[in-house]
């Protein structure tokens, strides 16, 4: 595969980088290989010692980014009477039930989120086949079936994701922008990777993250020492 200059020009730093055993100097490279005309994403990938076919091993959860994504959600609530008032006060850009229901059988799909209130998960399951595959089904295990639509609401508009194994055992999570300040994407990735270590599971044998990538939309990954960033983060 071809490369422009930008883009080689970019993995020049990585590669003179190396492994790098920091954080923060992860953060400071990221921003210059993103290099795109547009607010490329920054995301941490890492590959874990688990095998996503045994139960006792799958790796998901939820955190709140300390500063968000970068990205303004469309978060749609599936309730009914008091708890669509206490939705649209939260912020949500839909509040509904059978109406919005009915829409996404017809092919409806403009929302980046979803809530749902467990009296109305009979009629949401109607809708797995839409919405699983585009990871946009509530779970309660995410937070996104409760009554308390209110809450789920705020998280999800403050910075809130979901993140979880793939079946090649590797989790991929958005922590910003290249827009965002050093500071803040180096909080929002020690956020993350604290969750992530918090969800280990105890079937896990060995190393638990076995490698760590950091890297923008456009720009090359940035390889990072498991062992010396989770010590970080833990200390």
């Amino acid at each position: 595969m071809k490369h422009g200059k930008r883009y080689r020009s970019a993995a020049e730093l990585t590669q003179a980088a190396g492994h790098v055993k920091d954080l923060a100097q992860a953060v400071k490279l990221v921003k210059q290989t993103a290099r795109a005309k547009f607010d490329e994403t920054i995301v941490l990938s890492s590959h874990l010692g688990v095998d996503p076919r045994h139960s006792d091993q799958l790796v998901r959860g939820t955190v709140v980014l300390p500063h968000g994504t970068g990205k303004t959600l469309r978060v749609l609530v599936l309730c009914r009477g008091e708890k669509e008032k206490e939705a649209a006060a939260a912020g949500a850009d839909f509040c509904g039930s059978d109406e919005y229901v009915k829409k996404i059988q017809d092919g409806w799909l403009d929302v980046d989120a979803i809530v749902a209130t467990p009296d109305l998960m009979g009629e949401v399951g109607k809708l797995g086949r839409v919405l699983g595959p585009r990871g946009l089904m509530p779970n309660p295990k995410s937070g996104t079936v409760t009554f308390d639509v209110g809450k789920a609401v705020k998280e999800l508009k403050a910075g809130k994701i979901e993140f979880r194994v793939d079946k090649g055992a590797n989790v991929h999570a958005p922590i910003g922008k290249a827009s965002f300040s050093e500071e803040k994407l180096l909080e929002n990735a020690n956020a993350f990777l604290r969750e992530l270590v918090r969800a280990r599971p105890a079937g896990a044998k060995g190393h638990y993250i076995k490698s760590l990538t950091m890297s923008a939309t456009m720009g090359p990954g940035i390889l990072l020492d498991p062992t010396s960033v989770t010590a970080e983060v833990a200390s």
